[in-house]
């Protein structure tokens, strides 16, 4: 990209004339954090209900940036870059991405629909591109911000391209439309995702069809209801399974681990096998074998192809690796625009100082392969990458451009040379395509672990944050709760994710969380909720803030601070007001006066309150009485003291249910982990973890034999059963077991049968279609850890907190 800003500011609605507009810019940024902010950059300050990204403007002028769309000029920073006003940010950043794609003259293919626009996208990326310079999204960019940020990342190499459109309601695809202009259409499928906000299906399905208003094709599954909502004049290029008057007609044959679809297509009748058997992959097969027939290829060139389709991992993987590593897994896609993506990723891994690259060849870019290399030797150098194997003929051509570069020819020479490589303490970001099989890489330097795992999605935190923060007023402060292990989702990747939100603090049980933490890297504060006081001088140590709630812990913690001639040092106050668990009584605030006014060693940051009946509509009265008192009680304290500081009562159910008990800071806990205490309220949350095992072994019993101890289930017919290795010793709650709980396996309920063992249990898969090494889900989106909870008479947290260290936890972002 290389744009005049002239052009760009004639193409935007602007508030303001830019007198120096001259200037070439090579690179548009949403993202502060990105070490690609340069002074060839425009950074465009989004604002949303719970961020504004103006705040860090001052930082990226530090940085060199100089050239910014705006919404306002924060006062201190006039005169100090080239800013550009606009009413609004986002809709700047789409009308400069409609103008750039105009840019461009070849067939674009617009994807849209409820289910399989990512898999659609990569699968016809991986069979068009023999013969095209392809532009793709990246990973799942389908949103008002990420479909143009995928068009602008065009270049003049580029003769192709594919892009998905995501809306989660109405007037939104619009916009989509007018920046990608697409020629081609698919539609996948109308589902039920996102169906909160649409009136009804009709209109979900007459926003999505706005995506395909100026195609010269609209390919998508006859069906009479959609086409009613069609404009005449759109052409279609419709397929069925059932209807004959279509345009490709296909019959399928399922096997155990593959399909055979069978396919007329005006004179041609030929057939296809394909790697998979479940309905989803199908369709999304039929969608790519229709788009190559529309564009003329080959029945022999679409049967090699489409035989060769591979599960597609949609998203960058974090887990632990041998010798204390952070994995960076991105394993299965190497393209120019997602290489940058996982560098800025890599960027926010603060664990370790020491970065190491494993790169294959890069495919599509559409630029030489001297002006790839050295605009990748550019990004490698901006995130201070310390040594790079590259691993491909191509890329080891040009291993003179980066610094402290290895080169192999394939992977399996890099993994013959592996026992003399030194990986430890260290991020490793591992980017290879597809064919270069960097599985194998990961296998090698992954930490092994059992096969189950719990999945943690950043991207649904980052989501019921930001759910939780637009209840809160203005200036309410938030602190994020990362106790227990982040609530059994692991609690440095979250703090991370959190302090990158800027929460104003961070919130754990024990100090030993908190140094963990501190260790780690977190800047953020963090409050020591339930401080020992054998730990009192760690706390010091490691600039926590402990939480005093009693005399004998605010008398030890003085002691050690006039030891150490501190002065000032944060501490918090808890009150009592109910909960009668920890806390300051009334009675007991005169005396707690006195001492507090009696040194200088100590400074009050907050005072605080727990509610306990927040969740309970019949609890109300009690919980207006605990606010009332703890008002009273936090308002004697400050007065006497003479000091004014931050007060907080409201926990996750007090968010939502008690709004005018938010005083100066809420504390956010279950809800960020996509746990709702409200049923009307879990459908705004999005699930974070998933708890996932695999089938050891799948064996048919007859009926009288027995499964597991004591002989607890015994078959009344042949019956087939899958053993899982997961039990009791990871979590799982022998309550939910014999017949009461169940796992899922396909999309299907598998009742567990006999007694959950310590490391095993084992389920009933009679008429499940399942081989051993198929997926299980134990807890997820579709069976909660709520609905385990209800069934087993406890509570979500007990559950989510009780997962065992010893199951992996996985990070990844969608």
């Amino acid at each position: 990209m290389s744009v005049l800003i002239k052009d760009v500011v004639s193409h935007i609605k602007t508030k303001s004339v830019l007198k120096n507009d001259s200037a070439f810019i090579d690179n548009v940024s949403i993202d502060s954090r990105s070490p690609q902010n340069n002074a060839s950059t425009l950074f465009f300050a989004l604002v949303g209900p719970n961020h504004d990204a103006h705040i860090y403007l001052l930082d990226l002028i530090n940085k060199g940036v100089s050239y910014f769309v705006v919404h306002y000029i924060p006062e201190e920073l006039k005169n100090k870059a080239h800013f550009i006003v606009v009413e609004n940010t986002l809709a700047a950043l789409q009308e400069f991405a409609s103008y750039y794609r105009g840019l461009f003259r070849f067939p674009v293919i617009g994807i849209t629909g409820s289910n399989g626009k990512t898999i659609v996208k990569e699968w016809l990326n991986f069979l068009l591109s023999p013969d095209y310079n392809i532009i793709r999204s990246p990973k799942s960019y389908n949103s008002q911000v990420g479909v143009p940020l995928s068009v602008i990342a065009i270049n003049e190499f580029h003769n192709f391209g594919i892009f998905e459109a995501g809306i989660s309601t109405v007037g939104e695809m619009e916009h989509l439309q007018e920046i990608l202009k697409p020629t081609i259409g698919i539609l996948t499928n109308i589902g039920s995702a996102h169906d909160e906000g649409f009136r009804d299906i009709s209109q979900k399905i007459k926003e999505k069809l706005k995506l395909f208003t100026e195609v010269d094709v609209l390919i998508l599954n006859k069906n009479k209801t959609i086409e009613a909502f069609l404009a005449k004049e759109i052409k279609t290029f419709t397929w069925s399974t059932q209807d004959r008057s279509a345009n490709v007609f296909f019959q399928i044959r399922e096997y155990e681990s593959n399909s055979d679809l069978n396919i007329t297509f005006n004179q041609l009748c030929f057939k296809v096998s394909i790697p998979f058997t479940d309905d989803a992959s199908i369709e999304n097969a039929i969608h790519c074998i229709c788009t190559m027939l529309y564009l003329n290829y080959s029945q022999e060139v679409i049967q090699q192809r489409i035989s060769d389709l591979y599960p597609v991992e949609m998203r960058l993987k974090v887990k632990n690796g041998i010798y204390n590593c952070t994995l960076i897994d991105d394993s299965y896609s190497s393209d120019f625009q997602s290489l940058k993506i996982a560098l800025d990723y890599l960027e926010n891994q603060k664990q370790h100082k020491k970065r190491s690259l494993i790169i294959s060849d890069i495919f599509q870019s559409g630029l030489t392969d001297e002006e790839l290399y050295s605009r990748i030797a550019q990004l490698i150098i901006t995130h201070k990458i310390n040594r790079v194997f590259c691993i491909g003929a191509t890329i080891s051509k040009f291993k003179s451009k980066f610094l402290n570069a290895t080169s192999y020819d394939s992977t399996d020479e890099f993994i013959t040379s592996f026992e003399s490589i030194d990986f430890s303490n260290e991020t490793i970001l591992i980017k290879g395509s597809r064919q270069f099989e960097f599985e194998k890489i990961v296998s090698f330097l992954e930490e092994k672990t059992h096969e189950t795992v719990l999945e943690i999605n950043l991207n649904a935190i980052s989501h019921n944050l930001n759910y939780f923060r637009s209840k809160l007023q203005s200036k309410t402060k938030l602190m994020a709760m990362v106790k227990a292990f982040g609530y059994g989702s692991g609690s440095f990747e979250i703090a991370k994710l959190l302090s990158h939100h800027k929460v104003d603090y961070l919130g754990v049980a024990f100090a030993d969380e908190g140094i963990e933490l501190k260790k780690a890297g977190i800047e953020t504060p963090i409050m020591v909720m339930n401080p020992e006081m054998t730990s009192f001088d760690a706390i010091i140590q490691y600039n926590l803030e402990p939480e005093i709630y009693s005399f004998r812990g605010l008398k030890a913690f003085l002691k050690i601070a006039d030891a150490k001639k501190l002065v000032k040092y944060p501490i918090h106050i808890k009150l009592n007001t109910g909960m009668n668990r920890l806390g300051f009584d009334t009675a007991m605030l005169p005396e707690l006066v006195e001492i507090l006014k009696s040194t200088k060693r100590l400074e009050i940051k907050s005072i605080l309150s727990h509610l306990a009946s927040s969740d309970i509509t019949e609890h109300r009265d009690f919980t207006l009485k605990q606010i009332a008192d703890f008002e009273r009680d936090s308002s004697f304290l400050m007065k006497e003291l003479n000091i004014s500081t931050i007060r907080h009562i409201c926990n996750t159910s007090g968010i939502s249910n008690y709004p005018e008990a938010q005083f100066d800071m809420v504390r956010l806990g279950i809800g960020l982990y996509g746990v709702a205490n409200e049923a009307h309220e879990q459908m705004y949350l999005e699930n974070v973890g998933t708890l996932k095992s695999v089938i050891s072994q799948i064996r048919v019993i007859q009926a009288g034999e027995s499964v597991g101890y004591v002989r607890r289930f015994v078959a009344d017919k042949p019956t087939k059963v899958a053993t899982i290795p997961i039990g009791y010793a990871d979590g799982i709650s022998r309550k939910w077991g014999r017949g009461v709980g169940y796992l899922l396996v396909n999309g299907q309920k598998a009742p567990i049968i006999g007694s959950i063992c310590m490391d095993m249990l084992m389920i009933d898969v009679t008429n499940i279609n399942c081989v051993e090494g198929s997926e299980v889900i134990v807890f997820g989106k579709d069976l909660t850890v709520s609905i385990i909870a209800e069934a087993i008479e406890t509570i979500p947290y007990e559950i989510l907190t009780g997962i065992s260290a010893r199951v992996s936890r996985i990070f990844y972002r969608d």
